[in-house]
């Protein structure tokens, strides 16, 4: 009689402040499916059902928490939400999956990053605080991070920096004590992070948090469907310029992304904003414009390597000596790009022995060609490559 009283007296929560989305991930999964952009697996399945969960007790916590003390006392805690960790091969749908989890979530209070840029942003954000304050640098990060963000999502979530192993524990920590929820998508298990790395002894503490405050899930598809995509791909390199091309890389574009809604990408080095046409998880679409008409150089090119698996480029054209610079650039890109065996799919004005004949450097040129060339071959984009003599191009 008492609670039925006190709920009378007091104001009831804001009714359907949220969506339901019971089921709301298995629907889209399906929708998925049906439009053949993908297909069924079990392993999917199950991982989904977890993200599932997590988002319905997510949106549950977040409901309570808007209640006042005393609607608080009369209702059930909802718990707290455990993160989630999903690592698997290469191409077996983890960015998929992280994707329709992503976007599905109601909450504002969320971010989506690849892990790599997100520890860039860490770093510089210690370096100022410490240039103008005396406390302790990462609790004001850990706070900061928690003032915009309840949830965050990691694409490509590894370790091979000591800097960054370092840091990782008390962030982390702090992190999880304010309650923000993490979901991370990882190649290898939580237990095989940082294997080899300078004093890895002083890592192991966040790998046992990591295990503690996160659920793991393996992805053991049957098959590496971005392989299969790859494999359907005629050719790589796709020329003239015309429209016939550009529909045809915007077709690559859209199955080696799950048909993802487009959204530009920032890849940040040293402080500067390296913009892309479009990023969805690791896949990148950019033009020849946007990475070799700017003043880029190798740490860029290096970045944009580390961070994305395939690289989808438009518009290469006909370079003439009065384009070395561009020439130049284009040629540390595919440098790069090879050396981290990252997939390049692209359209050109001509094949790759005609793109730059004459003017400086244009004898270097020669490898880059070479490189091209190897890089439209199958073992290569199937990750099988054996790279070439360099020697012979030296």
């Amino acid at each position: 009689m008492l609670k039925k009283l006190v709920r009378k007296a007091i104001p009831s929560a804001p009714a359907n402040s949220y969506p339901d989305v019971k089921g709301l991930l298995q629907r889209q999964y399906q929708h998925q499916i049906t439009h053949r952009h993908a297909r069924y697996d079990p392993a999917q399945a199950k991982a989904l059902q977890k993200l599932q969960e997590l988002m319905e007790k997510l949106l549950a916590r977040m409901e309570y928490e808007r209640q006042s003390a005393v609607q608080k006392i009369l209702s059930s805690h909802p718990g707290a939400c455990q993160s989630l960790y999903i690592f698997g091969d290469v191409g077996r749908g983890k960015s998929m999956l992280m994707h329709l989890f992503y976007e599905a979530c109601p909450i504002s209070q969320k971010r989506r990053i690849h892990f790599f840029s997100f520890m860039q942003e860490v770093h510089g954000f210690i370096h100022h605080w410490r240039k103008h304050n005396d406390t302790d640098a990462i609790q004001a990060l850990a706070k900061t991070i928690r003032e915009s963000a309840l949830l965050l999502c990691f694409d490509e979530f590894h370790v091979t920096d000591i800097a960054d192993a370092m840091i990782l524990g008390r962030l982390f920590s702090k992190l999880f004590d304010l309650g923000v929820v993490v979901v991370m998508t990882s190649n290898i298990h939580p237990n095989d992070l940082y294997q080899g790395g300078l004093q890895r002894e002083l890592f192991l503490p966040f790998i046992r948090m990591l295990q503690e405050k996160a659920d793991t899930i393996e992805l053991v598809a049957k098959e590496d469907y971005r392989l299969g995509r790859l494999e359907a791909i005629e050719t790589s390199y796709l020329f003239p310029l015309n429209g016939q091309s550009a529909e045809m890389i915007w077709q690559i574009y859209q199955k080696m992304t799950d048909f993802a809604p487009v959204k530009p990408g920032i890849v940040e080095v040293f402080g500067r904003k390296v913009v892309l046409t479009a990023v969805s998880g690791d896949v990148a679409l950019t033009t020849f414009n946007e990475l070799c008409a700017q003043a880029l150089g190798s740490a860029d090119y290096l970045e944009i390597a580390r961070e994305f698996n395939t690289l989808i480029m438009e518009g290469i054209p006909r370079l003439t000596a009065d384009k070395r610079n561009e020439a130049r650039r284009f040629v540390t890109l595919i440098d790069a790009l090879y050396e981290h065996k990252v997939k390049l799919i692209c359209t050109a004005d001509v094949p790759p022995h005609e793109l730059y004949t004459e003017g400086d450097g244009s004898f270097e040129f020669k490898r880059t060609v070479s490189r091209l060339i190897e890089m439209q071959s199958k073992s290569y984009l199937l990750g099988k490559h054996i790279t070439v003599d360099e020697a012979l191009y030296d």
